[in-house]
């Protein structure tokens, strides 16, 4: 194949992968027989079946593989396909071993690991560090089939498997991971995942620029090393090499283990450096090596967006799942209309890992998307979704590119929408109207998020969301009703929920609709206290809300609130905020949300009773909890008291069973030999000075005068 030349893309404004991207001709996004309509082999048997003998590329994926426009590993591996490279799939292999790995032969360019959709330790576990009941992106939501920090194993077995193969990391894990970070799971702070993963490169934010690039200049012969200058790309230099002189220092990782006010600061510089019109390249020492980081990717052009969504996807899971894959089953009638976000939640990874520049679709893609869902015999006729980060940010951009180019706000829309942000909805109510007059589509719903100070800008988008769009239930996301806490999330202040939510209720009741709002809230984040959460109840109560799921803050790697959480500074002012970092007080937080439990009445209780405000309890129609604990409340202490005694006592001797150990006399009369390992234990522990009484193995606490604690 003959590939062209590559502008240097640190320095050129625009390299030829875009120009691969924008310019991917049409044929490529159409069916070409019956291979196109195939999904990408996971085994050599279906590669073996397109008359590939070996593979360009093997992507390693903690998800189930997906052949579907909202699923990364199928974005990625259709748009190399378009560009000529044979591609495979390994998902979810088998990380006990390096067999899987194998199952392609060598490949010819890369391995490109993932972790999945999800860094691996959120999908594992959650804010209470307890282990999750399921995995939305596995078969049958089956948990356990990825280990934790899964980059790191599948980086590690893709080098055991074939030396000298290059190993590139991607995706969200390896992305908000690249430099150092806290670890919500060890309560530290980690390196970069490039040391501990040991991959030749972190291809950071969306993929598709990147990877074309990476598969060119290796196919020309390139070393990975050479890929070093390209944008959107991390590396670690040896100690033997020379580091950047064009790059910003942030705070070694030695510093911002030991001065959590230096981590403080390293945070405010990266999420100063993440405009890939103006980001300068970023460098950190970590001992005696290096870690680079470039800037970030360009946004991506309509055209190249278009092309991208436009491939020949199957939408379906790969044919050799059995079981539902519930991420899939969610999804799989949804349309991507746009990508990125300008609203910078502190604690939202969208914005740092997709970007703040807006990069839309065409109508016209998404109403040919929405036709072609029309011809599968099994679509009912519903879009369950035409969105993205955020519905309403469709077709929205800086109205002075030359503002855009030297801008380093951190969002278009907090503490006040920018003048300059082009807030037009007519784009978004446009394609809303057109995507329901498709022939055979019964329902056009929105389940993406909406921007409500956006919205309320446009009485009219959100009559046109009310009136056809909504299917029964709309969630939003106000996320609180404290200013404080508002500002540190920067998100709207309440008013603009109160404000939609009348908008909402008046349409839904004029055109004699029963919908409902479903709002989300957080509970323990940053600057959120034991009062604030009392304010939330209170206005949960006074307006009639009932969550029936509660979020909890979980600080995720590299942002903004994960840096507040830690260190109990803002990163951009440095002053001092509120942490509610004790299992108890997130308990609290998480009861006063859903007050009105009978099995959180004694938290909420407790929450009063700290924060002074006993005048909640009782029975006025501005109590949270009546005087009284009720039924339901007295037998879930009891159940939870149960719970927590049941199972062996303090003084169980380990090694002797429950029915030996309530026997009087002999543990076990038929058995002499049994008891001489506890004889010979309890020898041990007397020459040790331990004691063989209550709790074998515990030391006597000698007073320091060597006198016996009952002298």
């Amino acid at each position: 194949m003959q590939l062209p030349v590559l502008d240097n893309p640190q320095t050129s404004p625009k390299s030829v992968v875009s120009t691969f991207l924008d310019n991917l001709g049409r044929e490529a996004c159409e069916p070409k027989g019956p291979v196109a309509k195939l999904p990408l082999p996971m085994s050599m048997e279906e590669a073996r079946a397109r008359g590939w003998d070996e593979l360009d590329v093997v992507f390693i994926t903690g998800d189930a593989y997906i052949d579907h426009p909202s699923f990364a590993m199928a974005i990625l591996g259709r748009v190399l396909e378009a560009a000529g490279y044979r591609v495979g799939i390994v998902s979810q292999p088998d990380w006990h071993s390096c067999e899987d790995w194998k199952r392609f032969g060598r490949p010819r360019l890369f391995f490109g690991i993932s972790a999945g959709n999800m860094d691996s330790m959120i999908n594992h576990y959650t804010a209470n560090k307890k282990v999750r009941n399921d995995d939305a992106y596995s078969p049958g939501g089956r948990i356990g089939r990825r280990p934790d920090r899964a980059t790191l194993g599948y980086c590690q077995r893709a080098r055991e498997a074939y030396k000298g193969v290059p190993v590139i990391a991607g995706g969200v894990e390896a992305s908000l991971r690249r430099l150092a970070h806290y670890d919500y799971w060890s309560d530290k702070v980690r390196k970069s995942i490039l040391l501990d993963s040991k991959a030749d490169l972190v291809a950071f934010g969306m993929g598709e620029n990147s990877i074309v690039e990476i598969a060119q200049r290796l196919e020309q012969g390139e070393p990975v090393k050479a890929l070093r200058d390209m944008r959107g790309m991390a590396y670690a230099l040896g100690a033997s090499e020379q580091v950047p002189t064009d790059a910003i220092e942030l705070p070694s990782y030695e510093e911002v283990v030991a001065d959590k006010l230096a981590f403080s600061e390293a945070t405010r510089i990266i999420h100063n450096e993440t405009n890939p019109l103006n980001a300068r390249k970023l460098m950190q020492r970590h001992g005696n090596q290096t870690i680079v980081c470039n800037v970030p990717q360009l946004p991506i052009s309509e055209a190249a967006m278009d092309r991208i969504y436009g491939l020949p996807y199957t939408r379906k899971a790969h044919p050799s799942y059995t079981e539902a894959i519930p991420a899939f089953n969610m999804i799989k009638n949804s349309v991507t209309i746009m990508r990125g976000c300008f609203g910078g939640c502190t604690f939202c990874s969208i914005t740092a890992h997709q970007g703040r520049i807006i990069q839309s679709r065409s109508k016209q893609s998404v109403i040919n998307e929405i036709q072609s869902m029309t011809e599968d015999k099994e679509f009912k006729g519903i879009v369950s979704d035409i969105g993205g980060p955020t519905a309403n940010m469709y077709q929205m951009r800086c109205t002075k590119p030359e503002v855009e180019a030297v801008c380093r706000r951190q969002s278009c829309v907090h503490p006040k929408i920018c003048k300059l942000l082009g807030t037009d909805h007519t784009p978004v109510i446009e394609l809303m109207r057109e995507a329901r007059s498709v022939k055979g589509i019964k329902k056009v719903l929105v389940a993406s998020g909406v921007r409500m100070d956006l919205a309320r800008n446009s009485p009219e988008y959100i009559r046109e969301l009310t009136e056809h769009h909504v299917g029964g239930h709309l969630k939003v996301a106000p996320e609180h009703v404290d200013p404080d806490v508002l500002f540190k999330m920067r998100k709207p202040d309440n008013d603009d929920f109160e404000f939609f939510a009348d908008e909402f209720n008046e349409t839904s009741e004029k055109v004699g609709k029963k919908q409902y709002l479903i709002p989300y809230y957080i509970a323990s984040h940053p600057g959120s206290t034991i009062e604030s959460m009392i304010e939330l109840a209170l206005f949960l109560k006074r307006n009639g809300y009932k969550p029936d799921q509660v979020q909890d803050f979980i600080p995720a790697p590299l942002d903004v609130a994960t840096s507040m959480y830690y260190t109990g500074l803002d990163p951009f002012t440095k002053k001092p905020v509120y942490i509610a970092k004790a299992l108890s007080d997130r308990k609290l937080q998480r009861a006063l949300m859903q007050f009105f439990k009978p099995e959180n009445y004694f938290e909420v209780r407790e929450a009063l009773r700290q924060a002074k405000r006993m005048d909640l309890i009782g029975d006025g129609c501005d109590s949270l909890i009546p005087s009284r604990p009720p039924r339901e409340a007295m037998e879930s202490r009891r159940k939870e008291a149960s719970d927590r005694f049941r199972g062996d006592y303090v003084h169980t001797i380990p090694g002797v069973g429950r029915k030996q150990q309530s026997t009087s006399g002999s543990a076990n009369p038929g058995n002499v030999n049994s008891e001489a390992p506890l004889r010979k234990q309890a020898k041990k522990e007397q020459r040790s000075g331990a004691s063989t009484g209550y709790r074998p193995g515990r030391r006597q606490n000698k007073p320091k005068d060597g006198k016996s604690p009952s002298a």
